[in-house]
């Protein structure tokens, strides 16, 4: 038993860092609510031309829209630029119709949105602009985001990252609305608190800003299932910090279909664990040794894994702590494993009393757990099959 207490103190200590900051950020939020706004000022820095790269697969019926919140925003100067990657539907006459320069491409060796965001810049070489932003083909932008974005990029000369908002289009289920406040959490509440000490954020995929020579220094052209994170922890090895700001919204919407949720969850979480298990000793060491304290930063907010593997690990080790406990008497091991299950859940508390009232009641939130522990066959297909190639999430037809 003395071996399991060791295990249990030891990956105690483990889950602790990332329980630590997720707590962190959370506080940081929801203390910044009662301080001042830490809006940056662009309203006297000159608007820098921009083009906008929209990569797209199989669009045909979220384009439209997505492209007519963008065209009223583009001045004479910039350039729209729609990328229509190994497309077999109507994609490609959606966004000519719009206007939009439209480039295809098809090649089934090299799929997936690096390989399109590296065929966009590389179309505009020829005119390159001040700076580059990329929408997703199934977003909604707020009115003023491709000014603010590129002011604030020309003023900080580092990647902007806008809000991300998801939603689900209709009336919500318990589950819904649980997946719809992990995604506040994850891409609104915590680069919100780390903002709140200067720290960077993560890439998100879509609402970003990047100088023209950033991105064009940047190696696009992978199959990485979120190269939008790898790519922001590239460009802090370099010295640019994502910026996160709230200024700015970008909008999407979570698909309805099993099929199609299940997909994109597969896609996003099992790319953010290989990126945690191939690429965080890297950065980390390389932050470490070159005593970039802001680059650290980003590496250990990469630390905190998905809200629901986060929660099932703590508990799993609870319970484990509990069975040490009730055979050995061992009280250190269980002690830790309670400290760390509840830090983590007052943290989900705290940031559903600030954040999250809006889109979970108090007692779908209390089922929340049941809910988390049924996405535990997807980390263990993380283990015996993981997804490594790309694969387009079934979206809803509108």
């Amino acid at each position: 038993m003395i071996v399991l207490d060791y295990a249990i103190v030891v990956i105690a200590l483990v889950l602790f860092i990332p329980v630590l900051i997720l707590c962190t950020q959370v506080l940081l939020a929801a203390w910044s609510l009662g301080s001042a706004s830490q809006v940056l000022p662009v309203n006297a820095i000159r608007r820098p031309s921009v083009a906008v790269i929209v990569p797209a697969h199989n669009e045909e019926h979220g384009l439209a829209n997505t492209l007519a919140h963008i065209m009223p925003q583009m001045t004479a100067d910039d350039q729209l630029v729609v990328v229509v990657d190994n497309c077999t539907d109507h994609t490609a006459e959606v966004a000519r119709a719009s206007g939009a320069i439209t480039l295809v491409r098809f090649n089934q060796q090299y799929r997936g949105k690096g390989y399109a965001l590296d065929h966009g810049m590389k179309y505009l070489h020829k005119h390159p602009p001040e700076v580059v932003m990329i929408v997703d083909a199934d977003c909604e932008i707020s009115a003023n985001l491709i000014d603010t974005l590129a002011k604030q990029c020309v003023a900080l000369q580092r990647p902007i990252q806008a809000n991300y908002v998801m939603q689900f289009p209709s009336t919500k289920s318990t589950k819904q609305q649980v997946v719809e406040f992990a995604w506040l959490v994850k891409n609104t509440i915590r680069p919100l608190g780390y903002q709140q000490l200067g720290l960077p954020c993560q890439l998100m995929g879509t609402g970003m800003a990047f100088s023209w020579h950033d991105l064009a220094q940047s190696n696009l052209a992978s199959g990485h299932l979120v190269e939008d994170m790898k790519l922001g922890l590239d460009l802090a090895q370099a010295g640019r910090y994502p910026y996160y700001t709230q200024a700015a919204e970008v909008k999407s919407y979570f698909p309805t279909s099993l099929e199609g949720l299940a997909t994109q969850r597969a896609r996003w979480e099992h790319g953010h664990l290989g990126v945690i298990v191939t690429e965080l000793p890297k950065y980390l060491w390389s932050a470490i040794r070159q005593k970039r304290w802001a680059m650290l930063a980003q590496v250990l907010d990469l630390m905190v894994p998905p809200l629901a593997l986060l929660f099932v690990s703590a508990v799993a080790l609870w319970l484990v702590a509990l069975v040490d406990w009730w055979l050995s008497h061992s009280v250190l091991p269980l002690a830790l494993a309670t400290g760390v299950l509840g830090l983590l859940g007052s943290g989900i508390l705290l940031a559903w009393l600030f954040f999250g009232r809006k889109i979970i009641g108090l007692k779908s939130l209390l089922l929340a757990p049941i809910i988390l522990l049924m996405k535990i066959p997807l980390y263990i297909k993380f283990v015996v099959s993981r997804q490594v190639d790309w694969v387009r999430s079934k979206r809803d037809q509108h």
